[in-house]
């Protein structure tokens, strides 16, 4: 069954309908950014300004609590996020050519989605797996023990 698409002033009515539900409680702000993001699929700017507006909030303390938590993004990520992850154990084991390679294959930059919605590529803190180090996420698949000579395959599950 097709995902069904909701219209920008749909999303918005979702958003209000999120915000009258918390907006008495204490700590209103994060589960109605969390409604954000999955209403929306990120929390961008005008989406915000809405949120600081209903809650009599600065701008600048949601902007700041959106860009300081990673669950949260201000674009949408791609079908696949992908994730290199970089703590200590994974980066001492090669992970930086395998984000550079992983990179390369996709002619994508880290931090970014592709043109077609498809990857996101994102750096990670250490993700807790590092008796497999270096590891890399693909939404919920965790990938272990790499080299660059496997990226090109594990790539190719997702294409």
């Amino acid at each position: 069954m097709a995902k069904q698409v909701m219209t920008q002033e749909e999303q918005f009515a979702k958003l209000h309908e999120a915000i009258a539900t918390y907006k008495d409680n204490k700590g209103a702000l994060m589960p109605i950014l969390h409604e954000a993001q999955h209403i929306f699929g990120a929390v961008p700017l005008d989406v915000q300004k809405v949120i600081s507006k209903e809650l009599s909030i600065p701008l600048a303390e949601i902007y700041g609590v959106v860009t300081f938590y990673s669950q949260f993004t201000l674009e949408p990520n791609g079908e696949f996020v992908i994730g290199v992850c970089m703590g200590t154990a994974c980066y001492v084991k090669n992970a930086q050519p395998i984000l550079d390679r992983i990179s390369r294959e996709l002619d994508l930059p880290v931090k970014a989605t592709s043109a077609d919605g498809k990857f996101t590529l994102i750096d990670t803190r250490c993700i807790g797996a590092c008796g497999l180090a270096p590891v890399i996420t693909v939404n919920e698949d965790v990938y272990g023990r790499l080299t660059e000579q496997d990226i090109p395959d594990i790539l190719a599950k997702y294409k």
